[in-house]
């Protein structure tokens, strides 16, 4: 049987951010990660972080990633790609599989950062090749520099929607509409009126009724919706598009969580069910910490220094930086985290955070 210290699962900005953490509190640290390569999403991002110097402000996403990859070789992290966690059972141990077989891996401590999946939206025609998820889309375009399409229509106006409509032009392609269901925009403004600036009409209160075509999309339907979010007769809009990308929001990718059986609160604003943890991003369950997005959906600043945070807690629990070490280097990391979850989106967020807290101390 396969053992570690602490063994993080996801190899995405927080679980690397954990990852290098804990290791430079002197702890065995083992990154598990199912990919061929750890990074995430971060070799995604294409775009200027936002934020304070501590927040990699001006940096892209992939010059951030590749900067933590290097954090994590000097520091000697191992990193265990194409493998799949397939369970976690009592005692701390992992079920593991890779091209080799099936194993067991036990750990002192193992911190869950299995990210979010994208949320789907039904219509008819929506099983069409050309529907897909802004996460594949971005996969094309800033992984395997192939562009998925060139008439392209967005669903959605958060700060996903509008980030990868815009790099979808950056690519080439020509973006004939932001789709939202809401009645407003639902990300940053300045992302929204780059788009604007650009030409892209921003359809707010509108929803695609149906996706026609033959062997792909050839045409989408747009529809307005009423105050009751029902489609609007005769305000049809029909849009000649060969790609139709889906960015209607994130939910926690918590399987190993139920599993581990972590104890649960539903959120709205951090994705839906969420496992409850306290300020050290330990859940219910002890030994088992969380961080990034299977915590609570929010940015990659903010899953970097949750990492962090769980990082520095695992390795206080081991024994390899005292409490009061701890809690002066998590006063440091939860400033900054303050200060991500500034304006109206943040403080939504920090509301939804100090909720989950204030029930794990009620278990």
């Amino acid at each position: 049987m396969l053992h570690t210290e602490i063994a993080v699962v996801g190899g995405g900005p927080a679980g690397l951010a954990a990852a290098i953490e804990a290791r430079r509190c002197g702890a065995q640290v083992a990154i598990i990660d199912e990919n061929q390569r750890p990074g995430g999403q971060l070799f995604k991002q294409i775009h200027k972080f936002f934020g304070s110097q501590e927040h990699q402000a001006g940096m892209r996403g992939y010059s951030i990633g590749e900067q933590m990859l290097r954090d994590c070789k000097e520091s000697e992290v191992e990193v265990m790609l194409e493998t799949v966690v397939w369970g976690i059972f009592e005692d701390n141990r992992l079920g593991l599989a890779d091209k080799n077989g099936s194993y067991i891996m036990n750990a002192d401590k193992i911190i869950l950062t299995t990210g979010a999946s994208e949320n789907p939206i039904a219509f008819p025609g929506w099983t069409l090749p050309g529907v897909m998820g802004a996460g594949a889309v971005q996969t094309f375009m800033n992984v395997h520099r192939v562009l998925p399409g060139q008439q392209a229509l967005m669903v959605g106006s958060g700060n996903v929607g509008l980030i990868v409509a815009y790099q979808l032009m950056q690519a080439g392609a020509q973006v004939q509409a932001v789709v939202e269901a809401a009645p407003q925009v639902g990300g940053y403004l300045v992302h929204a009126a780059k788009l604007r600036r650009a030409g892209v009409p921003i359809l707010v209160s509108h929803t695609v009724a149906e996706a026609t075509g033959t062997e792909g999309v050839e045409e989408a339907v747009v529809v307005a919706l009423d105050d009751n979010w029902q489609p609007v007769a005769g305000t049809e809009k029909i849009f000649q598009v060969d790609l139709i990308c889906i960015a209607v929001g994130l939910s926690p990718e918590a399987d190993l969580c139920r599993m581990a059986g972590c104890q649960f609160a539903y959120l709205r604003e951090l994705g839906g069910h969420v496992p409850v943890h306290n300020e050290k991003m330990e859940t219910s369950v002890p030994g088992i910490y969380v961080a990034g997005d299977v915590a609570g959906v929010e940015e990659a600043s903010t899953a970097m220094d949750e990492g962090r945070l769980a990082g520095l807690a695992a390795a206080e629990a081991l024994g390899y930086i005292s409490e009061s070490e701890f809690e002066e280097r998590a006063r440091i990391v939860r400033q900054r985290l303050s200060s991500l979850r500034m304006g109206p989106f943040g403080k939504e967020r920090l509301r939804a955070k100090q909720e989950l807290i204030s029930k794990w101390f009620s278990i």
